[in-house]
């Protein structure tokens, strides 16, 4: 994948400067943490938003925000920080479009992540 592209999905900035600080592995053991973890932080989203429970919705965007930027996932962190905000005017209009892209693109965000650090350690 093109590094413009991978910048996008990852926050290559934050991940080469924990790699220099913990290493690649350690990293990795997190991202592996992340992953057992996040199939439950999506249903978490899913449920609130079929339920259309706009404060629990934003309460749990704006926990699968800090984890997914904990572990360098760009793209999710970025909708989830959309995502938190229900009191923003686009809100009403945009936050199932976001609920889509997580959904969509943290699976295939993850494996992203998990090809980049493994060429690393």
């Amino acid at each position: 994948m093109v590094t413009s592209q991978l910048d996008s999905i990852l926050d290559l900035n934050t991940l080469e400067q924990y790699i220099s600080a913990i290493g690649a592995g350690t990293l990795l053991k997190s991202v592996v943490l992340f992953e057992q973890l996040m199939p439950e932080y999506i249903s978490s989203l899913v449920k609130a938003g079929d339920a259309n429970d706009k404060e629990t919705l934003c309460a749990e965007a704006h926990k699968f925000k800090g984890a997914a930027g904990s572990v360098g996932l760009k793209r999710i962190q970025q909708f989830s920080q959309l995502l938190q905000h229900g009191e923003e005017a686009r809100w009403e209009n945009e936050h199932k479009v976001w609920l889509a892209e997580i959904v969509e693109y943290a699976a295939q965000d993850l494996q992203q992540l998990k090809v980049y650090l493994e060429a690393r350690v």
